[in-house]
């Protein structure tokens, strides 16, 4: 990462040209006239006005998706030349990472040093990866009969429409448009409204990559209406999501009320991160719940709200965390010193501070943080909270806080942990600290959650899958197996 100092950060932040308009069949597109604003989490100040996608906005962008898909190029490439393109991209990305990273900084509230170290390394990686990837498939030919030759082929499953949140939003992106392009689709993006700009960016890189006209489309506007309208399209053949389980609850209806296209959910969570008493280090054990809940603010899927501690070491666990919350620089985005940012939105920092007050209100004892901060700066900053005493029917318990809120939970024996981690209707992350081998595996098994980590927490790579079970959704983004969400398999039977 360059050297910057908080100054610089601000001066490059002032020289940015932010865009306004839709990114439809590959040019700018200013719509209706109807905009929205984005406003900046770090300071309260505004960002500029956006394009607010109507239905006829989403009718052009899927239109020019379908013609792309119907009779341009991009399905119909080898695919080694669709992977030279997204490498290309890639390395627009790595040169435009400075101005995507300080972009996503203003619009949804991230440090900018984890913007540009961990979200655009992961969006980089992401196209890489893909890019890689892409002419390295293979169909199948099954030992049919001796008159016959069987051929089972991928083919690509036509538009896809990706609707994203704000918390990663260029990574969420990339995990939906990297494979669905590889493997030959054409793609509507609709971004959350709370943070276009750094999407429309993407759209832009990715047609100067060389992508042909209408191969990726990004539409900005609000869930109700540019959302809905995606869902309930008719000519997009498969939907991929990010977000809220409610809001994916939507989506299910929209498929069902218009043409029963595929809907891959990847959904909230309430995940557990479970330390025994013979963890291999029980210092990095609670550093790493520490990092977990408060990264990103808290504003993680995965995040690892719900810590399940041995009742023997559950005090010496606690208080470590509550002197790292004490510690933790919360400030400006744009600081480099800065370890977590604000909050997306006074909306959603008030959603926050409301599940803290009701964990107050039910009994659970409040061991640090609570409430907002620096509020001279206008910008949506809380400090980071740690709860124990918290009972499982507690809502700070059952529900996603989705901020730097922390419910610690003891249990006393193996067996009442994974009843305690498994007691939710989420199943997308959980995490396990022991020494024992045979714990490790048993356990595992027995999270029912789609990512288990052991000794350590958000760890992995694009060669391994991720998604949810339970409520957390369905589908997996990463690894090859993203690539199932955006194929349809046709089998061939030719007699001989």
């Amino acid at each position: 990462m360059p050297a910057l100092t908080h100054d610089d950060l601000l001066r490059r932040a002032e020289e940015l040209r932010l865009p306004a308009q839709h990114h439809i069949d590959g040019a700018d597109e200013p719509g209706s006239g109807a905009a929205f604003t984005v406003v900046s989490p770090r300071d309260g100040q505004v960002l500029g006005e956006v394009a607010d996608a109507q239905g006829a906005e989403v009718d052009l962008a899927v239109a020019a998706a379908r013609r792309a898909f119907d009779s341009g190029p991009w399905p119909r490439l080898a695919p080694a030349e669709r992977g030279r393109v997204l490498l290309r991209v890639a390395e627009l990305l790595a040169e435009q990472r400075e101005k995507l990273a300080l972009t996503i900084s203003l619009e949804m509230g991230k440090p900018f040093t984890d913007a540009y170290g961990i979200e655009l390394r992961a969006a980089i990686d992401t196209f890489r990866w893909y890019g890689q990837l892409a002419d390295k498939l293979t169909d199948e030919s099954p030992h049919a009969a001796p008159d016959a030759l069987a051929l089972v082929t991928r083919e690509p499953a036509g538009v896809v429409g990706a609707v994203v949140p704000w918390n990663f939003p260029l990574t969420l992106a990339s995990w939906k448009i990297a494979p669905a392009l590889a493997a030959g689709c054409t793609v509507v993006l609709k971004p959350s409204e709370s943070s276009p700009l750094s999407a429309l960016m993407l759209g832009r890189i990715a047609t100067e990559a060389g992508l042909p006209p209408g191969v990726l489309n990004v539409v900005a506007g609000d869930g109700p209406t540019a959302g809905r309208a995606l869902g309930l399209h008719p000519d997009v053949d498969v939907l991929a999501f990010t977000g809220s389980t409610a809001v994916g609850r939507h989506f299910l209806r929209y498929a069902a009320d218009s043409n029963l296209k595929r809907v891959w959910l990847e959904l909230g969570g309430k995940s557990p991160n479970i330390i025994l008493p013979d963890a291999p280090d029980l210092e990095q054990a609670a550093a790493t719940a520490a990092w977990g809940i408060f990264f990103n603010q808290g504003e993680m899927c995965t995040a690892p709200s719900r810590l399940l501690v041995h009742s023997s070491i559950a005090e010496r666990v606690t208080e470590a965390i509550v002197a790292r919350a004490g510690e933790l620089r919360v400030g400006d985005p744009l600081d480099p010193a800065t370890e977590m940012g604000a909050l997306v939105g006074e909306g959603h920092l008030e959603r926050v501070l409301e599940h803290i007050g009701a964990g107050v209100g039910q009994g659970a004892r409040l061991r640090a943080g609570g409430g907002r901060t620096l509020t001279g700066t206008g910008g949506s900053y809380v400090h980071p909270t740690v709860f124990d005493q918290v009972d499982p029917g507690m809502r700070l318990a059952r529900e996603e806080i989705f901020g730097p809120v922390l419910s610690v939970l003891t249990f006393d024996d193996v067996e009442e942990a994974v009843r305690l981690a498994n007691a939710t209707e989420y199943g997308l992350a959980a995490g396990l600290w022991t020494s024992d081998l045979s714990t490790a595996h048993r356990v595992a098994r027995a999270l029912r959650a789609g990512t288990v980590w052991v000794n350590c927490y958000e760890e992995g790579d694009l060669t391994v899958p991720f998604g949810g079970m339970k409520q957390s959704g369905n589908g997996r983004d990463k690894s090859a197996h993203a690539l199932e969400k955006y194929t349809e398999l046709k089998t061939t039977w030719i007699q001989l």
